[in-house]
Order: structure tokens, then sequence, then C-alpha cells
């Protein structure tokens, strides 16, 4: 009788993993389906995302759920999406995307590929002020801008170089699209493109819309469910927006870059919900993260609870993955906490090892961290949907489950002991 009670125990709480498994393949399935449109500020995606995040917080049984707005300026591409190569139309999202802050191109252009194993920037602009180079589409390698950047800023300049309508820069295969520095509009287009889809082609055909949105309003989505003691909480955060869309038709799902960790902390706040904490406790779902941090620099600058009050903050981005090795980041504040994390993945075996990284403004944990706040930055890094990462493949289809159990199990035993 007693086995068979242990063995119904058991049984028990495999049930009771497998439901918050469950409803955490639940929220990143509806948060990456076409009905948010990647979750961008465009078409309403982010909103819409955030209202159903309301609802989904209200559901688990929180206590309260606020939403603070914000505004953020933000450039968009939701009209024409069209490139030709020499006549070959290219597939936008896979052989080429825009620069975030690139204005709209229209146009056909001669393209000037660019000798980099002979880098004579003097030739470069000589050449350039022919009668047969004007309004042309300069091509090379990103990282060979990157590193040159003296040159191609002058390449840029309208002023400087007025012949040059634009630039293509080669990436690698499957392309990727950013938004962080969307906030401003440069003078001339930037393509990002495979090397594959411009080797050797003489034009390019560009069909290209652009709208800049000004004071576009977005709102962070907050939970709390309140502990026996009000003096200190714990906070979790993850970002629900994402890249939205790339023309009238592709949307960038954004499964693992973060419905994934957006679905841990609704479950999170579900578990405290029902197993009522010491402290109160903080669920955060920011907007804007994309556009450079937008909504957690907001919260930090006005936090609805005194940032000293924050015992430990958990920052969860891109946890839907397969890497047994956790990256993370901890604050200078929350390095006594880092050594815990060690300590319980040691004995749990929660992952291989955790491998911390520098400090970094790359998610939402940073505007808390420059302000002296206690806090750890969790991203399954290099396993296999990380290839994915801002391209259109980071799907429900190729959504990896594998790394929340973990990170939940981590987190929930920190609390306790911290």
């Amino acid at each position: 009788m007693k086995k068979l009670l242990i063995i119904l125990i058991a049984l028990l709480a495999v049930q009771l993993d497998a439901q918050d498994l469950t409803h955490y393949k639940k929220v990143v399935k509806e948060l990456s389906s076409a009905k948010y449109q990647g979750r961008g500020y465009a078409k309403g995606g982010a909103n819409k995302a955030g209202r159903y995040l309301e609802k989904e917080f209200r559901k688990a049984g929180v206590d309260q759920v606020v939403c603070q707005p914000f505004t953020i300026d933000i450039n968009t591409f939701c009209g024409d999406m069209k490139m030709w190569a020499d006549g070959k139309k290219l597939k936008a999202g896979v052989d080429w995307s825009m620069r975030e802050y690139s204005p709209a191109v229209h146009g056909q252009f001669l393209v000037y590929h660019l000798d980099t194993l002979n880098f004579d920037p003097e030739r470069i602009f000589a050449d350039l002020a022919k009668p047969e180079f004007a309004n042309c589409m300069v091509t090379c390698e990103y990282m060979f801008s990157y590193n040159h950047k003296e040159v191609f800023s002058r390449l840029q300049s309208k002023e400087e170089c007025p012949t040059v309508a634009g630039f293509l820069y080669t990436w690698t295969s499957p392309i990727k699209f950013y938004k962080a520095y969307g906030d401003h509009v440069v003078d001339k287009p930037i393509v990002w493109v495979t090397p594959e889809a411009v080797e050797g082609i003489r034009t390019v055909k560009l069909d290209v819309d652009n709208e800049f949105l000004e004071a576009c309003r977005l709102f962070n989505v907050i939970a709390k469910v309140e502990g026996a003691s009000h003096d200190s909480c714990y906070v979790f955060t993850a970002h629900y927006d994402h890249l939205g869309n790339l023309g009238r038709r592709i949307y960038y799902a954004g499964a693992n870059d973060n419905a994934s960790g957006t679905a841990a902390i609704v479950t999170l706040a579900a578990h405290y919900a029902k197993h009522r904490p010491r402290y109160d406790m903080y669920f955060i779902a920011f907007s804007g993260e994309d556009a450079n941090l937008r909504g957690s620099e907001f919260f930090a600058k006005n936090p609805i609870v005194p940032l000293a009050q924050i015992k430990y903050l958990f920052n969860i981005d891109m946890i839907g993955d397969n890497n047994p090795v956790q990256y993370c980041e901890a604050s200078d504040a929350g390095m006594r906490g880092f050594e815990l994390f060690e300590q319980i993945n040691g004995s749990k075996g929660y992952f291989k090892a955790l491998n911390r990284g520098e400090l970094a403004a790359n998610s939402d944990h940073y505007p808390f961290a420059e302000r002296g706040v206690p806090c750890i930055f969790l991203e399954n890094e290099e396993g296999d949907a990380f290839q994915y990462y801002h391209t259109v493949l980071d799907t429900w289809k190729n959504a990896i489950f594998d790394s929340y159990e973990p990170v939940f199990k981590l987190v929930t035993d920190f609390v306790e002991r911290y």
C-alpha cells in the first residue's frame, strides 16, 4: 500500500510538470501565430499580444494586472518589399532583408562590386564619380564595411558621395533582420543580402516602402502575486515584442525570441499563484525590447515598486533551445546570487554548466543592472534553434522546449533558498 501511494504521488508530480509544459507550449504557439504578425509595432501586433498576456495572467490567478503605457519612434516595413537581381526575383526574408533604419527605395540600379582584395579608397571614390556609376548600389561583405567604418561613413553621406544610391551588404544565410536602431532613418538604403543572390550581378531593382511611426503607443504588462511580506519582492521579466513584418506578407514569428521566455513567466505566475510565496512576486512582460530595450528602460525610470526592494530579478529571454550549457549574465549586485545558482545547478544537474558572459546591453536585465539591482539574464544560446535567431525560420514548427523545465526548476529552487 505504501509503495502504491509513493507511485501515485510520483505520477501526480509528473502530471503536474506535464501540465506546466502543456501550458507553456500553448502560450508559445499562440504568441508565434499569424494572429500577432510577429508581435511588431506596426499593425498593432505587439499590443494584441500584450492584451492576450493580460488575459493569461488573470487566468493564472494573479492578484493584480496593470498595463504601463509608453511611446517610441520606430521605422517599419509593412508595404511593398520586392527585389530583383539581374531580373531574377529574390525572396524577402530569405535572400534579403532591409537594415532597420533604411528609407524607402524604388528603382533600378547599376551594381558597383567593391574590390576588397585591392582596397584603395581613393580609387573607389574616383570610380564612383564617373558618370557610368551615377545612382549605383555598392556591394561588399558586411564585416568589411564594419571594419572600414570611416570610409563607408563617407560613402553613406549624400554630400560627400552623392552618386551612391545605397548599399548591398552580404551576410550568410539565413538572412537576419534587426530593429534595435530603427528609431531614426538614414539617407541611403542598406540591404542585407546573401552572397549567392548578388554574386556577379550587374543590376538590381528594388521596390521597398517604409513608414516611420512617431510616438507609437506600446505598453508593458505587469502582473503581481502577493506574498506574506511586502517589504521586498522578486521580479521575473521577459519581452513579448518581436520584429513584426517585412512587407505585407512576411512576418517574424519569434517562437524562441521571445515567446519562449514570455511563456515561462506566465507559467511562473501560475505556479506562485497556487503556491503562495513569502515575498511579493512581479511578472513583467516588456514591449519595445527589440527597439533597444525601450520598455524595460521606461519601467526602470518609472518603477511601480522601488528598485531597492527587489531581492532578485530574473530576465528570461530565448530559452527555446537545447544546449545543455546555459548561458547567463549577472549584474555586479547579483553575483552573490549567481554563486547560489551555480551551487543549485551543481547539486541538481539541471544543466551541464552555467556559462556566465560579460554583462551587456543585450536584453531587459540591463537597465536594472545599471541601477544596482541584483539580477541574472538566462538565455540558452548555441543550440539547434539559435541559428534561426531574427530570421523567418524562428517559428512554432522549429520550436524546441528542452530548456524550459530546467530553467523553471533552477529559478524556483533559487527563490526557495535565497
